[in-house]
This record gives structure tokens, C-alpha cells and sequence, in this order.
């Protein structure tokens, strides 16, 4: 079994991997300030969850955007497996063609999102990813890495409107009964929702009219199950498991 774990800003996914069946995914808080020891019990406890052995797990790898934890995170899970750790990063083959300005600067969770994606179809692909931010790669159709967009992700935003503003609440993340909506709440569900189904709506029109072709769009993260289906363009891919279907096949290729 491959075990991979994906650190980001909000949350570590914890995968487990028996040839290409998912045994399990699991997510823990992103602690910046937590110790090697404290994710390595983390991390058994979800194995044990599982009625999984330490010694089950022959190899993993890990992804990270949180530097800062990326060494203690690497730690932890040799601890419990007593087997080096593979990290995406540099020095580590991918397979993908990368053609940006500085190909140094891509994160590791762009990386095997942009992997994965490759694996479900040919390009030209546009991989949404809807974690603590929204994240759109572009491949070519000569399957290069070409760039993306970013912009704040759905939580951030709504934790932004509810801090910066004297009434506005916390929402829960579900669609109201209707688009135009006649409460404080139900609208700003319906601006969340609608609001982000339309902004990547309208960046997936900008990249089929940038490229001259239509794309194949794939879409991770947490909410891309609340908002993807509100979208005008109906063929996205959801798979909340991409990324960690990426890190297989990173392990893989480097094993």
C-alpha cells in the first residue's frame, strides 16, 4: 500500500493507495505550529481507523503548499513507517511538460492535479481546483502546462464578507430555493454559489477563446461538489480525488 499525504492551507488529505483501489481518504487540520510526534499520532490513529499496520505501508509520498510544515509533515510519516518519505518537488520526475515563465515557482499541488488530469484525457484541459483558493491550470493540446488563474477561494471570500461587514453571518455552503432571493441568507448563499458557478463559467469562455478550441474541465477540492453542478457548462469532471490519483502516479514513476 502508498500511502500520500496532501498538505494545504486549510487541510492535510491523508490517501491510501492499494495498486489503483482508494482504501480510504481522510483529512486532519493544517496545524502550522503542530509537532513531528503530533502528526505522526495523527496520522496512525487514521491508519488504525482502518485496521491498517504501519508495516502495511511499503512506500508514500507528500505534496505540500505549506512550506513551513512540509519537514515536520515528512517526519511524521517516516516515523510510522520507518521508510523515507518522497516529496514533489524539484529533482522529481513528473512527465509533465511545463512551458510557463518560471516553471520553478509551480506548486507541487498544481503539479499532480495538471498529472492526474492527463491520465483522464488528452489536452486541451483546464483543472479547477476549489480549495483555500480557486486554482484553473491550462493545458495545450499538445499537453503543456501553459498557466491559469487564480483567485480567493469560495470559504476565504465568505469569511472575508462575514469579517468585514457589521451584519452579515456565517452561511452554511448550500444553494437557496432560489437565485434571486428575498432574506439576508438565502442571498448570500446565492451570491456564493451562483456568484463562483459563474466565475468559472466565464474563465472556462475565456480559456476556450484564448486556446480557439473547446477543453475538457476537471474539477477537485472541497466545494467543487456544491458549486460545479450550478455551472452553465455542464461536462465538468468533479474527481476529489485527483490529486491524490496524481501522487500515485508520481510515486510511481520515481519508485
Amino acid at each position: 500500500m502508498v500511502l500520500a499525504i496532501d498538505i494545504g492551507n486549510t487541510n492535510i488529505v491523508i490517501g491510501c493507495f492499494q495498486e489503483e483501489k482508494i482504501i480510504f481518504v481522510e483529512r486532519i487540520s493544517t496545524n502550522q505550529t503542530g509537532t513531528a510526534l503530533e502528526f505522526a499520532v495523527s496520522f496512525k490513529s487514521v491508519l488504525e481507523i482502518y485496521s491498517l499496520k504501519s508495516n502495511d505501508i511499503e512506500g508514500s509520498i507528500l505534496s505540500s503548499v505549506v512550506p513551513s510544515i512540509t519537514g515536520v509533515v515528512k517526519q511524521a510519516v517516516e516515523k510510522i513507517t520507518q521508510k523515507k518519505c518522497m516529496v514533489v518537488g524539484p529533482g522529481i520526475k513528473t512527465g509533465l511538460k511545463i512551458s510557463i515563465d518560471n516553471p520553478a515557482q509551480l506548486g507541487s499541488d498544481i503539479v499532480i492535479g495538471a498529472v492526474a488530469a492527463l491520465e483522464i484525457s488528452k489536452g486541451p484541459l483546464a483543472i479547477i481546483d476549489m480549495g483555500t483558493a480557486t486554482t484553473v491550470s491550462v493545458i495545450n493540446e499538445k499537453n503543456e502546462f501553459i498557466g491559469g488563474m487564480i483567485m480567493p477561494g469560495v470559504a476565504i471570500s465568505m469569511d472575508a464578507l462575514n469579517k468585514r461587514t457589521a451584519q452579515l453571518p456565517k452561511i452554511a455552503f448550500e444553494p437557496p430555493k432560489r437565485i434571486i432571493s428575498s432574506n439576508t441568507i438565502d442571498c448570500m448563499k446565492s451570491g456564493m454559489i451562483y456568484g463562483f458557478a459563474g466565475s468559472i463559467d466565464g474563465l472556462l469562455d475565456q480559456i476556450e477563446s484564448e486556446l480557439k478550441t473547446p477543453v475538457t474541465a476537471i474539477a477537485t477540492g472541497g466545494l467543487a461538489e456544491v458549486i460545479v453542478p450550478h455551472c452553465r457548462h455542464r461536462n465538468i469532471i468533479i474527481d476529489n480525488t485527483l490529486l491524490l490519483k496524481g501522487m500515485r502516479t508520481v510515486y510511481l514513476k520515481n519508485k
